[in-house]
């Protein structure tokens, strides 16, 4: 299947969202937000405080998500357009997940003590604790976020089973800057898909490698690859999304970080073998993605090497670079079942040949194999899984779902 007719993601695809927005000046990205979850498949029920209408107007969250809105105008929770006139019932019921984005200090004061004055507070109230998550994404000024009452609020939402996103940092909408602005609807976006993800990474500490190094030959020029790093971000962003803590080890590429993923950034082999041994002491599974070169120069110039006219090409004497897999594989966590080891295999040809020789020769219990001409800098790729006991394809599809099913594919370590 060629990249342009990849299906799209979907990752919401049969969630019944209902979103709600509390007052506060926030409420213009609930828009961008809304969009953003039928974009990926979600049906979206609107449901708006009174202060949230003074920010914006439920026509434009109705075009958005072609449902009629809830508001004001249902604040007692009964609405004669129901059946039963319980709207605060019936909407609670229907959804896969409650999130308020924006959530004010005050709605979350009053989520806190469980008041129900309006429809949104009342449906969080009368929602199936057991069925029906509630997710928050905070929106307040600094000094209000700050304040002990308010993180005393989050501290007990969070232990009544309120799952609350984090804030953004930057200029607010008083002049001031700091901590307290709802995260960006995009992020927010990767948080909702992450929530729904199947936690089977939870407790673990994944570490990765991705992208390629950077071998210098003077401070201008450098052997590289073409390795864009796309597979490795997918692998750290669903082992993120599976409930783990992710360390991601990037050479020189320009992606942007996953969301809740601690990124270390390297240049050449050399730095990515220090960064990565030092890392894996506490991870308890490793998977070396990158595309580590083999040789860097046994020299580089401290200045540009110049053309002197005559035509003499300059001589490069090459030195081969520490084995990043085979070390981490060879070391007294691997070798003792604590640390699970996976490597990639980028080959040009007898991909599986030589990727079962690889998995030998570095010792490691998975390898997984890809053609790298055929993927590098593509948004798609097709893996070959080998293990000791045999072979496993995934077809071509896009490098997040991949790494979803990679994921899921192997053993879970029980030591620590």
């Amino acid at each position: 299947m060629a990249s342009d007719t990849l299906l799209p993601m979907n990752d919401l695809a049969g969630k019944h969202i209902v979103l709600g927005l509390s007052g506060g000046i926030a409420c213009y990205k609930a828009a961008e937000l809304c969009r953003a979850l039928v974009k990926e498949g979600a049906s979206v029920q609107v449901v708006m405080t009174e202060a949230a209408e003074q920010f914006i107007t439920p026509v434009t969250l109705q075009a958005l998500s072609n449902r009629t809105v809830y508001g004001s105008h249902n604040a007692s929770g009964f609405d004669a357009r129901e059946s039963n006139g319980m709207p605060h019932i019936n909407l609670s019921r229907e959804a896969d997940a409650i999130l308020i984005a924006p959530a004010s200090a005050d709605f979350m004061a009053k989520l806190l003590h469980g008041r129900a004055d309006d429809l949104l507070s009342l449906l969080c109230l009368a929602r199936p604790l057991d069925k029906v998550p509630l997710l928050i994404a905070p929106a307040m000024n600094r000094e209000m976020w700050a304040h002990p009452a308010t993180q005393r609020n989050m501290t007990q939402l969070q232990a009544d089973g309120t799952t609350i996103f984090g804030v953004g940092s930057g200029d607010q909408a008083c002049g001031e800057t700091g901590d307290g602005r709802m995260l960006e609807p995009l992020e927010l976006l990767d948080d909702v898909i992450a929530f729904f993800q199947p936690k089977r990474l939870a407790g673990q500490h994944v570490l990765v490698t991705a992208g390629p190094t950077f071998e210098a030959i003077d401070p201008v020029r450098g052997i590289t690859n073409l390795s864009s790093g796309k597979m490795g971000f997918a692998i750290a962003r669903a082992a993120r999304e599976a409930g783990a803590q992710v360390t991601l080890v990037a050479g020189p590429v320009h992606l942007s970080t996953p969301r809740g993923v601690a990124r270390i950034n390297v240049s050449s082999a050399q730095d990515m073998f220090a960064a990565t041994v030092a890392h894996a002491q506490h991870a308890t599974i490793f998977i070396a993605t990158a595309a580590v070169a083999d040789w860097r120069p046994a020299s580089a110039s401290s200045h540009k090497i110049k053309k002197d006219g005559s035509g003499a090409t300059p001589q490069l004497a090459f030195v081969e670079n520490p084995d990043i897999l085979a070390a981490v594989a060879k070391s007294d966590r691997a070798q003792s079942g604590k640390l699970f080891c996976v490597g990639f295999a980028a080959e040009s040809q007898n991909l599986l040949e030589n990727s079962q020789a690889k998995r030998l020769k570095k010792n490691v219990p998975l390898l997984v194999g890809n053609i790298g001409p055929a993927t590098f800098g593509q948004d798609d790729n097709a893996l070959l899984l080998v293990t000791a006991h045999g072979v496993t394809e995934l077809a071509r599809d896009s490098k997040l779902r991949l790494a979803r099913k990679l994921i899921a594919s192997f053993p879970i370590p029980t030591g620590t």
